[in-house]
């Protein structure tokens, strides 16, 4: 077993002893912002480019991770879904630590042989984890139209597609849509801790 997968199924135990609501972003509170994040495409992203959006989701992600790997194509299939609806979907790399798999060029690579449909960013500093509390990858953060936190937690319940029963981003979104409250406002998220500092692990 490869130390990433090691650390990633480590965190993903030590989750289930911690209680959602510990130091989570609120739920209603304002989205954290962020300016000139470099992306993939060589274009530069903040949360103002985002204003048109009736939904916001903020998504950290990273390379490595095999749990965020099991979702990538998830993610995709979401965006083709909900991205005539109004609903926008941006990924952020906090994941510092691991220069080599988490840089830019490298996510460059990620994105183009997926095929993302999304922005997908770099935070070189990390910090954007810390702001949105963000405990692993993936980590979901939903927005309304006035970018007051409305659901965070997992994209669903299980990370092998064919045992899902419950779609907690989709749910979230929808009842955002249709002018509603998430049933669920929070969920945990699972799989490999954020390395955003470089003393870790």
């Amino acid at each position: 077993m490869n130390s990433r997968l090691f650390s990633c199924l480590t965190f993903a135990l030590a989750l289930l002893t911690i209680p959602v609501s510990a130091a989570d972003l609120d739920i209603g509170a304002k989205a954290p912002e962020f300016k000139g994040l470099e992306g993939v495409n060589g274009k530069k992203v903040s949360l103002d480019d985002f204003q048109a959006a009736k939904v916001l989701i903020v998504c950290f992600h990273c390379n490595e991770c095999p749990v965020s790997a099991d979702y990538q194509e998830r993610f995709i299939e979401f965006v083709k879904k909900y991205q005539d609806k109004g609903v926008a979907f941006v990924a952020i790399n906090c994941d510092i630590v691991n220069a080599e798999e988490e840089n830019l060029k490298a996510m460059k690579a990620r994105a183009t042989e997926m095929k993302y449909n999304f922005p997908y960013v770099i935070d070189p500093t990390g910090k954007l984890a810390d702001d949105y509390t963000a405990k692993a990858t993936p980590h979901l953060f939903v927005f309304d139209s006035q970018r007051k936190l409305q659901y965070s937690g997992a994209f669903d319940d299980k990370q092998k597609r064919e045992k899902v029963t419950k779609n907690y981003l989709a749910d979230a979104v929808d009842a955002l849509l249709a002018g509603k409250t998430p049933a669920v406002p929070k969920t945990r998220a699972f799989g490999c801790g954020i390395k955003n500092k470089p003393d870790e692990f």
